[in-house]
């Protein structure tokens, strides 16, 4: 349902962006005052030195991650991460790292520069722990894979350049390393299987058609292809046709075939063998590897069965306001029955092509727009673009942002899956999915924060989870605010998107940590959302793909929601709403408790 596009190369985590323009380029109305945080003139240089250095490493282990952030030195490298020598590689420039880090004095440094401090600890401790573990034995699923990335990137829509001879020539050089990192990545897979330590089957079911989908004798009908049909009308007739001849070699010799194998060999050698349980808790270490999940992607110590008490209580909570609603329109029948109503009545899917729907999400723009400086004394930058995602993925796609480039040269883009614009139900939560993935949400989270040159290059381009989707969901919450929610069905939407993160506490320990399993935690979401069983098939299979992650969301935003609630206690008067979501931004993407302790302060100081 919402997500924040993230590419996984080994343990770096990496946001992508596409490209073209349009809105939002022009900042909101300034606050009366600073409220965000500045450059600190008393940065420590040694430590500056320490993150530049820090950056530049990582650059060259993570190059695609450094092509999304407009980094373009390795945009002819694909590493191969998928050997025991790149992740000893890891290891030890993590450890070298974190060892450099904790020679400084924290109680030396500036405010600022203890922020920085803990998050890159934090960091470095996080991703040291995620190499312990064996979840190498799975390189993908259908949800985060690198075969999904590289066509993205290769099509000439994402955040690949191609724009000269050297970024044609770069994509050749990227592509060929590839089915080096397919064959190892079967690699890894066998080892998993011989492991115990495998996929369930119905993700499996997913991987392969994604695959075979880029497997063609016509070079001319690949994806791949998409940048030979849009060659600069610059380049020599010479370099047209050897890159036409070499593009086509590369997809027929290299590509296609390496898909072909992956493809083949799940379908085969690893489809039989694929685990019918669903959580990860069923493989051996699984029980670790999931409480890992949980504190990566929440960034507290909160255990697995706390998290679903919570999301037990939120579900509930939500439910009566729901009720609530019903009532309003005058629905007699139960909750279950309005959402089956909320699912089928014609009235509730009027558009007709794809145009239309992504039509109405720019008269959501249009109305949000107006309010956006009442609560918010600082607006990016970077262009915005609402988009219907490719046809290739958006079977298997939820609506997602995608960040744009730092230098604004790529915007961000909002992304609709729309298999069927006549389907499109006007009740699924439109607003908030947009002020979620789009404006004020993750548009204006992630580009402010890379906008904010002052803050060194690993806090400029960090992702936390709980942070990032937290700030999102929090967003939803300013409906009101911002000019939304007038339509009760719009609000039940609304309320439909909150008890889905809510569910997902439940769900994703469950599946995870308490032994329930696909087809229970799909009845247990339909049975309290108004969801179809194909938009819940998709979510329960996410959250088996990625555990942990689904946890994120509420937690980051009951965060937010304490803070803000512990603020306008404390200030009263003194509170500025858009002071405090200014300070939130200022600061970037962060572990929840470092925000915390940094709000906390900058409360004090008003006070």
């Amino acid at each position: 349902m919402r997500k924040l596009v993230l590419y996984t190369l080994a343990a770096g985590v990496i946001s992508a962006a596409f490209a073209p323009a349009s809105a939002l380029a022009q900042p909101a109305k300034p606050a009366a005052k600073p409220t965000a945080t500045v450059a600190n003139p008393a940065a420590s240089a040694p430590l500056a030195a320490l993150f530049n250095a820090y950056w530049e490493e990582q650059a060259k282990l993570f190059p695609l991650g450094a092509t999304a952030q407009g980094d373009n030195r390795y945009n002819d490298q694909l590493p191969n991460d998928q050997t025991r020598a790149f992740r000893a590689r890891l290891r030890a420039f993590y450890q070298q790292y974190q060892a450099q880090l904790r020679k400084t004095d924290r109680k030396t440094l500036s405010a600022n520069d203890q922020v920085s401090y803990d998050i890159f600890d934090y960091e470095m401790q996080i991703r040291l722990d995620g190499l312990q573990l064996n979840s190498w034995m799975m390189p993908f699923a259908q949800f985060y894979s690198l075969p999904n990335s590289l066509v993205q990137l290769g099509a000439g829509t994402g955040a690949q350049p191609f724009k000269t001879v050297q970024d044609y020539d770069n994509w050749l050089a990227r592509a060929s390393q590839f089915p080096v990192w397919a064959d190892s990545a079967i690699s890894n897979f066998r080892r998993g299987l011989k492991a115990g330590v495998v996929l369930p089957k119905p993700l499996v079911l997913k991987m392969v058609p994604q695959l075979q989908a880029q497997v063609t004798e016509d070079a001319t009908k690949s994806l791949f292809y998409g940048p030979i049909n849009k060659l600069p009308a610059s380049f020599s007739e010479a370099d047209k046709t050897r890159l036409t001849a070499a593009y086509r070699q590369a997809i027929l010799t290299q590509l296609a075939p390496a898909y072909q194998r992956l493809a083949t060999f799940l379908q085969t050698d690893y489809l039989p063998q694929a685990r019918t349980s669903a959580g990860i808790g069923a493989v051996p270490g699984g029980a670790e590897m999931y409480r890992y999940g949980v504190h990566q992607m929440t960034t507290t110590d909160r255990t697995p069965d706390a998290i679903y008490q919570t999301g037990l209580a939120e579900v509930k909570r939500i439910r009566s306001e729901m009720e609530a609603v019903k009532n309003q329109v005058g629905y007699q029948g139960d909750l279950a029955a309005f959402f089956t109503y909320l699912n089928s009545d014609p009235k509730f899917t009027p558009y007709k092509t794809p145009d239309d729907v992504l039509g109405a999400f720019r008269t959501i723009q249009a109305r949000v727009t107006p309010n956006l400086p009442k609560l918010f004394g600082r607006a990016p930058k970077t262009p915005f673009e609402i988009r219907q995602t490719e046809a290739f993925r958006a079977a298997t796609a939820s609506a997602e942002y995608m960040r744009g480039a730092a230098d604004g040269s790529r915007p961000g883009i909002f992304y609709v899956p729309i298999l069927d614009a006549t389907k499109f139900n006007t009740t699924s939560g439109m607003e908030s999915l947009f002020l979620h993935e789009a404006i004020p949400g993750h548009h204006y989270q992630l580009s402010l924060q890379q906008e904010n040159t002052s803050q060194p290059k690993f806090r400029r381009f960090a992702s936390y989870s709980a942070f990032s989707e937290g700030w999102a969901l929090y967003c939803e919450s300013l409906g009101p605010e911002l000019g939304l929610y007038a339509d009760p069905y719009q609000k039940i939407g609304a309320l439909g998107d909150d008890i889905h993160r809510a569910i997902r506490l439940v769900v994703d320990v469950g599946l995870h940590a308490k032994g329930m399993s696909r087809e229970e935690a799909i009845k247990y979401m339909m049975d309290n959302e108004p969801i179809s069983e194909q938009g819940a098939t998709a979510e329960i299979e996410r959250y088996m793909s990625w555990p942990g992650q689904a946890l994120s969301y509420k937690t980051g935003a009951l965060k937010l929601r304490e803070l803000r609630a512990r603020y306008e206690k404390q200030l009263g008067k003194k509170f500025d709403l858009r002071a405090f979501h200014d300070e939130i931004l200022a600061g970037g993407s962060m572990p929840l408790a470092v925000l915390e302790k940094r709000l906390d302060a900058w409360a004090a100081s008003v006070k």
